[in-house]
Protein backbone atom coordinates (compact mmCIF):
# COMPACT_ATOMS: atom_id res chain seq x y z
CA UNK A 1 0.00 0.00 0.00
CA UNK A 2 1.92 3.09 -1.06
CA UNK A 3 0.22 6.23 0.44
CA UNK A 4 -0.72 9.32 -2.05
CA UNK A 5 -0.03 12.59 -0.93
CA UNK A 6 -0.88 15.50 -3.13
CA UNK A 7 0.97 19.18 -3.07
CA UNK A 8 -1.75 21.86 -3.57
CA UNK A 9 -0.95 25.89 -2.71
CA UNK A 10 -1.75 29.15 -3.81
CA UNK A 11 0.93 30.32 -6.48
CA UNK A 12 3.91 31.25 -5.50
CA UNK A 13 3.87 29.42 -2.34
CA UNK A 14 6.84 27.50 -2.73
CA UNK A 15 5.22 24.21 -3.14
CA UNK A 16 7.81 22.72 -5.76
CA UNK A 17 10.89 23.50 -3.06
CA UNK A 18 8.73 22.11 -0.50
CA UNK A 19 8.68 18.79 -2.82
CA UNK A 20 12.08 18.95 -3.22
CA UNK A 21 12.71 19.16 0.10
CA UNK A 22 10.37 16.02 1.22
CA UNK A 23 11.77 13.85 -1.76
CA UNK A 24 14.97 14.83 -2.57
CA UNK A 25 14.05 15.64 -6.21
CA UNK A 26 15.68 18.29 -7.73
CA UNK A 27 12.32 19.36 -9.46
CA UNK A 28 12.72 23.30 -11.20
CA UNK A 29 10.95 25.35 -8.85
CA UNK A 30 9.19 28.93 -9.98
CA UNK A 31 6.16 29.99 -11.74
CA UNK A 32 6.39 27.45 -14.16
CA UNK A 33 8.39 24.58 -12.52
CA UNK A 34 4.76 22.54 -12.96
CA UNK A 35 2.09 22.21 -15.64
CA UNK A 36 -1.39 21.33 -15.04
CA UNK A 37 -1.16 17.87 -16.59
CA UNK A 38 2.72 17.04 -16.00
CA UNK A 39 2.58 16.89 -12.09
CA UNK A 40 5.95 16.26 -10.40
CA UNK A 41 6.43 12.55 -9.30
CA UNK A 42 7.87 11.23 -6.33
CA UNK A 43 8.23 8.22 -4.45
CA UNK A 44 10.00 7.92 -0.97
CA UNK A 45 11.01 5.92 1.40
CA UNK A 46 9.64 6.22 4.98
CA UNK A 47 12.17 7.18 7.69
CA UNK A 48 11.40 4.44 10.31
CA UNK A 49 13.85 3.61 13.60
CA UNK A 50 12.27 0.75 14.38
CA UNK A 51 13.11 -0.38 10.99
CA UNK A 52 16.42 0.35 11.03
CA UNK A 53 17.03 -1.23 14.70
CA UNK A 54 15.53 -4.56 13.39
CA UNK A 55 17.66 -4.46 10.20
CA UNK A 56 20.36 -4.22 12.74
CA UNK A 57 19.17 -7.65 14.89
CA UNK A 58 18.52 -9.27 11.89
CA UNK A 59 21.07 -8.76 9.73
CA UNK A 60 18.79 -9.67 6.64
CA UNK A 61 19.65 -9.44 3.34
CA UNK A 62 17.48 -6.68 2.00
CA UNK A 63 15.59 -3.73 3.90
CA UNK A 64 12.37 -2.70 2.72
CA UNK A 65 10.43 0.40 4.28
CA UNK A 66 7.28 1.36 3.08
CA UNK A 67 6.39 4.00 0.61
CA UNK A 68 4.51 7.54 0.32
CA UNK A 69 4.35 8.73 -3.38
CA UNK A 70 4.14 13.10 -3.52
CA UNK A 71 2.51 14.74 -6.95
CA UNK A 72 3.76 17.86 -6.88
CA UNK A 73 0.83 19.85 -9.03
CA UNK A 74 0.45 23.42 -10.59
CA UNK A 75 -0.60 26.00 -8.20
CA UNK A 76 -4.58 26.70 -7.45
CA UNK A 77 -5.17 30.25 -8.22
CA UNK A 78 -7.96 32.35 -6.76
CA UNK A 79 -11.26 31.84 -8.17
CA UNK A 80 -10.26 28.69 -10.38
CA UNK A 81 -12.82 26.83 -8.76
CA UNK A 82 -15.59 29.64 -10.24
CA UNK A 83 -14.48 28.78 -13.70
CA UNK A 84 -14.22 25.11 -13.14
CA UNK A 85 -10.46 22.97 -12.27
CA UNK A 86 -9.25 21.56 -15.89
CA UNK A 87 -9.84 17.79 -15.93
CA UNK A 88 -6.16 16.76 -15.58
CA UNK A 89 -6.44 19.30 -12.30
CA UNK A 90 -9.03 17.53 -10.35
CA UNK A 91 -8.05 14.25 -12.10
CA UNK A 92 -4.82 14.59 -9.92
CA UNK A 93 -6.33 16.07 -7.14
CA UNK A 94 -8.66 12.87 -7.01
CA UNK A 95 -5.49 10.84 -6.82
CA UNK A 96 -4.25 11.90 -3.38
CA UNK A 97 -5.38 9.54 -0.25
CA UNK A 98 -4.81 13.46 1.64
CA UNK A 99 -3.79 17.02 0.76
CA UNK A 100 -0.78 18.97 1.95
CA UNK A 101 -1.48 22.45 1.32
CA UNK A 102 1.94 24.14 1.20
CA UNK A 103 0.87 28.28 2.58
CA UNK A 104 3.34 30.84 1.92
CA UNK A 105 4.83 32.68 5.08
CA UNK A 106 8.13 33.61 4.30
CA UNK A 107 8.76 37.14 2.71
CA UNK A 108 10.58 37.67 -0.75
CA UNK A 109 10.56 40.36 -2.33
CA UNK A 110 11.92 38.45 -5.61
CA UNK A 111 9.13 36.35 -5.54
CA UNK A 112 6.01 38.82 -5.71
CA UNK A 113 2.79 37.53 -3.82
CA UNK A 114 -0.63 37.34 -6.18
CA UNK A 115 -2.27 39.41 -3.49
CA UNK A 116 0.13 41.46 -2.50
CA UNK A 117 1.38 41.22 0.64
CA UNK A 118 2.48 37.62 3.00
CA UNK A 119 -0.84 36.48 5.02
CA UNK A 120 -0.81 32.95 5.79
CA UNK A 121 -4.44 32.85 7.85
CA UNK A 122 -5.80 34.30 4.65
CA UNK A 123 -4.42 32.29 2.01
CA UNK A 124 -5.38 29.15 3.95
CA UNK A 125 -8.90 30.68 4.01
CA UNK A 126 -8.80 31.44 0.23
CA UNK A 127 -7.54 27.74 -0.49
CA UNK A 128 -10.04 25.94 1.68
CA UNK A 129 -13.16 28.33 -0.54
CA UNK A 130 -11.69 26.99 -3.55
CA UNK A 131 -11.73 23.49 -2.78
CA UNK A 132 -15.18 23.92 -0.83
CA UNK A 133 -16.45 25.45 -4.47
CA UNK A 134 -14.88 23.09 -6.56
CA UNK A 135 -16.85 20.28 -4.31
CA UNK A 136 -19.91 22.10 -4.75
CA UNK A 137 -19.68 22.93 -8.42
CA UNK A 138 -19.68 18.88 -8.79
CA UNK A 139 -22.32 18.17 -6.53
CA UNK A 140 -24.86 20.84 -7.85
CA UNK A 141 -23.92 19.46 -11.61
CA UNK A 142 -24.51 15.68 -10.35
CA UNK A 143 -27.42 16.93 -8.41
CA UNK A 144 -29.47 18.17 -11.87
CA UNK A 145 -28.76 14.99 -13.64
CA UNK A 146 -30.26 12.81 -11.22
CA UNK A 147 -33.42 15.22 -10.62
CA UNK A 148 -33.60 15.15 -14.89
CA UNK A 149 -33.42 11.36 -14.89
CA UNK A 150 -35.29 9.97 -11.77
CA UNK A 151 -38.96 10.55 -13.18
CA UNK A 152 -37.83 8.24 -15.89
CA UNK A 153 -36.69 5.43 -13.92
CA UNK A 154 -39.06 2.95 -10.97
CA UNK A 155 -38.15 0.33 -8.62
CA UNK A 156 -34.77 -0.58 -7.28
CA UNK A 157 -32.82 1.55 -9.53
CA UNK A 158 -34.90 4.84 -8.80
CA UNK A 159 -34.58 4.04 -5.34
CA UNK A 160 -31.14 3.89 -5.13
CA UNK A 161 -31.03 7.64 -7.47
CA UNK A 162 -33.30 8.47 -4.66
CA UNK A 163 -30.54 7.54 -1.92
CA UNK A 164 -27.55 9.32 -3.60
CA UNK A 165 -29.92 12.25 -4.08
CA UNK A 166 -30.39 12.54 -0.15
CA UNK A 167 -26.84 12.33 0.07
CA UNK A 168 -25.55 14.40 -1.80
CA UNK A 169 -28.05 17.01 -0.71
CA UNK A 170 -26.45 16.81 2.69
CA UNK A 171 -23.05 17.55 1.59
CA UNK A 172 -24.40 20.40 -0.68
CA UNK A 173 -26.07 22.04 2.63
CA UNK A 174 -22.81 21.61 4.54
CA UNK A 175 -20.73 23.32 2.11
CA UNK A 176 -22.70 25.91 1.76
CA UNK A 177 -22.57 26.47 5.46
CA UNK A 178 -18.87 26.71 4.69
CA UNK A 179 -18.39 22.95 6.41
CA UNK A 180 -16.49 20.68 4.65
CA UNK A 181 -16.99 17.20 3.63
CA UNK A 182 -14.70 15.54 5.93
CA UNK A 183 -16.58 17.37 9.22
CA UNK A 184 -19.87 15.53 8.20
CA UNK A 185 -18.68 12.32 6.39
CA UNK A 186 -19.19 10.18 9.12
CA UNK A 187 -22.76 10.54 9.88
CA UNK A 188 -23.36 9.17 6.27
CA UNK A 189 -24.26 5.46 6.15
CA UNK A 190 -20.84 3.41 5.28
CA UNK A 191 -23.54 1.86 2.57
CA UNK A 192 -24.59 5.40 1.26
CA UNK A 193 -20.80 6.27 1.45
CA UNK A 194 -20.13 3.83 -1.24
CA UNK A 195 -22.40 5.45 -3.35
CA UNK A 196 -19.93 8.69 -3.69
CA UNK A 197 -17.00 7.05 -3.14
CA UNK A 198 -16.35 7.60 -6.71
CA UNK A 199 -16.27 11.50 -6.96
CA UNK A 200 -13.29 12.00 -5.18
CA UNK A 201 -14.39 15.10 -2.99
CA UNK A 202 -11.39 17.53 -2.13
CA UNK A 203 -12.93 18.29 1.14
CA UNK A 204 -13.35 15.42 2.34
CA UNK A 205 -9.87 14.40 1.68
CA UNK A 206 -7.75 14.55 4.85
CA UNK A 207 -5.90 18.29 5.00
CA UNK A 208 -2.14 18.63 6.48
CA UNK A 209 -1.18 22.63 5.98
CA UNK A 210 2.16 23.12 5.98
CA UNK A 211 3.49 26.60 6.59
CA UNK A 212 6.34 27.42 4.50
CA UNK A 213 8.66 29.59 6.90
CA UNK A 214 11.64 31.74 6.56
CA UNK A 215 15.17 31.59 7.52
CA UNK A 216 14.39 34.37 10.04
CA UNK A 217 11.10 32.46 11.18
CA UNK A 218 12.65 29.48 12.44
CA UNK A 219 12.49 29.44 16.40
CA UNK A 220 9.86 31.17 18.19
CA UNK A 221 7.99 33.30 15.57
CA UNK A 222 7.13 30.53 13.58
CA UNK A 223 6.01 28.12 16.35
CA UNK A 224 3.89 31.12 17.05
CA UNK A 225 2.74 31.56 13.41
CA UNK A 226 2.34 27.32 13.67
CA UNK A 227 0.39 27.69 16.85
CA UNK A 228 -2.21 30.26 15.73
CA UNK A 229 -2.89 28.80 12.33
CA UNK A 230 -3.44 25.44 14.59
CA UNK A 231 -5.61 27.44 16.63
CA UNK A 232 -7.96 29.03 13.99
CA UNK A 233 -7.91 25.93 11.40
CA UNK A 234 -7.40 22.53 13.82
CA UNK A 235 -10.13 20.35 13.49
CA UNK A 236 -10.80 16.36 12.90
CA UNK A 237 -8.58 15.41 9.84
CA UNK A 238 -6.85 18.18 9.59
CA UNK A 239 -3.39 18.95 11.07
CA UNK A 240 -0.83 22.40 10.76
CA UNK A 241 2.60 21.84 10.62
CA UNK A 242 5.47 24.04 9.97
CA UNK A 243 9.11 23.78 7.47
CA UNK A 244 11.32 25.93 6.09
CA UNK A 245 11.19 24.91 2.72
CA UNK A 246 14.11 26.21 1.64
CA UNK A 247 16.52 25.17 4.16
CA UNK A 248 14.57 22.13 4.09
CA UNK A 249 15.55 21.48 0.03
CA UNK A 250 19.44 22.66 0.91
CA UNK A 251 19.83 19.78 3.68
CA UNK A 252 18.34 17.17 1.62
CA UNK A 253 21.01 17.77 -0.74
CA UNK A 254 23.93 17.74 1.82
CA UNK A 255 25.68 14.61 2.85
CA UNK A 256 24.56 13.11 6.07
CA UNK A 257 27.30 14.74 8.49
CA UNK A 258 27.27 18.36 6.47
CA UNK A 259 23.64 17.87 7.14
CA UNK A 260 23.56 17.12 10.74
CA UNK A 261 25.76 20.07 11.31
CA UNK A 262 24.10 22.76 9.40
CA UNK A 263 20.79 21.29 11.12
CA UNK A 264 22.53 21.77 14.32
CA UNK A 265 23.60 25.51 13.90
CA UNK A 266 19.92 26.26 12.71
CA UNK A 267 18.29 24.41 15.38
CA UNK A 268 16.69 22.20 13.75
CA UNK A 269 15.99 18.83 15.51
CA UNK A 270 15.00 16.92 12.35
CA UNK A 271 14.53 17.11 9.14
CA UNK A 272 11.22 18.09 8.08
CA UNK A 273 10.50 14.78 5.94
CA UNK A 274 9.82 12.22 8.58
CA UNK A 275 8.14 14.77 10.60
CA UNK A 276 5.66 15.45 7.70
CA UNK A 277 5.02 11.65 6.64
CA UNK A 278 4.43 10.78 10.64
CA UNK A 279 1.58 13.45 10.15
CA UNK A 280 0.20 12.57 7.54
CA UNK A 281 -0.08 8.76 8.46
CA UNK A 282 -1.93 10.28 11.81
CA UNK A 283 -3.91 11.92 9.78
CA UNK A 284 -4.64 8.99 7.41
CA UNK A 285 -4.97 6.38 10.47
CA UNK A 286 -2.30 4.53 9.07
CA UNK A 287 -0.11 2.48 10.85
CA UNK A 288 2.92 0.14 10.31
CA UNK A 289 3.51 -3.93 11.40
CA UNK A 290 6.80 -5.58 10.33
CA UNK A 291 7.70 -8.82 8.90
CA UNK A 292 11.47 -10.24 9.91
CA UNK A 293 13.99 -12.52 8.72
CA UNK A 294 17.14 -13.41 7.29
CA UNK A 295 16.06 -12.55 3.65
CA UNK A 296 14.26 -9.34 4.59
CA UNK A 297 12.92 -7.12 7.02
CA UNK A 298 10.29 -5.51 6.05
CA UNK A 299 7.52 -2.08 6.75
CA UNK A 300 3.96 -2.86 5.94
CA UNK A 301 1.05 0.29 5.83
CA UNK A 302 -1.86 -0.65 6.67
CA UNK A 303 -5.19 1.39 8.47
CA UNK A 304 -5.73 1.55 11.91
CA UNK A 305 -8.01 -1.30 12.87
CA UNK A 306 -7.68 -3.53 10.35
CA UNK A 307 -7.57 -7.47 11.43
CA UNK A 308 -4.67 -9.75 11.27
CA UNK A 309 -6.29 -11.69 8.01
CA UNK A 310 -6.75 -8.30 6.32
CA UNK A 311 -2.78 -7.75 7.16
CA UNK A 312 -2.52 -11.09 5.44
CA UNK A 313 -3.90 -9.84 2.20
CA UNK A 314 -1.48 -6.74 2.23
CA UNK A 315 1.28 -8.81 1.82
CA UNK A 316 -0.30 -10.83 -0.61
CA UNK A 317 -4.19 -12.33 -1.06
CA UNK A 318 -2.70 -15.92 -1.51
CA UNK A 319 -1.73 -15.65 2.62
CA UNK A 320 -5.18 -13.68 2.98
CA UNK A 321 -6.61 -16.69 1.66
CA UNK A 322 -5.38 -19.36 3.70
CA UNK A 323 -4.58 -17.54 6.83
CA UNK A 324 -4.09 -19.99 9.85
CA UNK A 325 -3.02 -17.64 12.19
CA UNK A 326 -0.50 -15.17 12.86
CA UNK A 327 2.58 -15.00 15.34
CA UNK A 328 2.95 -11.89 16.94
CA UNK A 329 5.07 -10.07 19.34
CA UNK A 330 5.43 -6.26 19.81
CA UNK A 331 8.17 -4.26 18.37
CA UNK A 332 9.19 -3.40 22.38
CA UNK A 333 9.09 -6.85 23.53
CA UNK A 334 11.43 -7.77 20.50
CA UNK A 335 14.04 -5.34 21.36
CA UNK A 336 14.22 -6.10 24.92
CA UNK A 337 14.75 -9.64 24.20
CA UNK A 338 16.76 -9.26 21.41
CA UNK A 339 16.17 -12.21 19.05
CA UNK A 340 13.48 -14.56 17.90
CA UNK A 341 14.72 -17.54 19.77
CA UNK A 342 14.92 -15.14 23.13
CA UNK A 343 11.12 -14.40 22.79
CA UNK A 344 10.03 -17.59 22.12
CA UNK A 345 11.75 -18.18 25.76
CA UNK A 346 10.07 -15.35 27.26
CA UNK A 347 6.78 -16.30 26.08
CA UNK A 348 6.06 -13.00 24.58
CA UNK A 349 5.00 -14.75 20.90
CA UNK A 350 1.36 -14.49 20.83
CA UNK A 351 -0.84 -17.13 18.28
CA UNK A 352 -3.65 -14.81 17.21
CA UNK A 353 -6.36 -15.26 14.81
CA UNK A 354 -8.40 -13.97 12.16
CA UNK A 355 -9.81 -11.08 14.42
CA UNK A 356 -7.01 -9.82 15.71
CA UNK A 357 -6.88 -6.06 15.83
CA UNK A 358 -2.83 -5.10 14.49
CA UNK A 359 -0.95 -2.73 16.43
CA UNK A 360 1.45 -0.52 15.27
CA UNK A 361 4.91 -1.94 15.45
CA UNK A 362 3.90 -5.37 15.60
CA UNK A 363 6.44 -7.79 14.10
CA UNK A 364 4.17 -10.62 12.13
CA UNK A 365 4.83 -13.91 11.11
CA UNK A 366 1.48 -15.10 9.02
CA UNK A 367 1.25 -19.13 9.11
CA UNK A 368 -1.23 -20.30 6.21
CA UNK A 369 -1.74 -22.96 3.90
CA UNK A 370 -0.81 -22.80 -0.16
Amino acid sequence: MTTKLVIIGLPGAGKTTVFNALTGAEANTGTFGVAADEPNLATVKVPDPRLDRLTELFQPQRKVPADVQYLDVAGIAKGIAEKGMSGQLLGHLAQGDALVHVVRAFEDPNVPHPEGSVDPMRDIETLNLELMFSDLGLIEKRIGRIESQIQKTRGAERELAERELDVLNRLRAALERDQPIREIIDEIDPDDHKLIRGFGFLTEKPLLILLNLGEDQLGEGGETLVAGARERFGAPKVAVEGMAGKIEMEIGQLHEEDAAAFMADLGIAEPARGRVIRTSFELLGLIVFFTVGPDECRAWTIRRGETAVEAAGAIHSDIQRGFIRAEVVSYNAMIDAGSMAEVRKAGALRREGKTYIVQDGDIINFLFNV
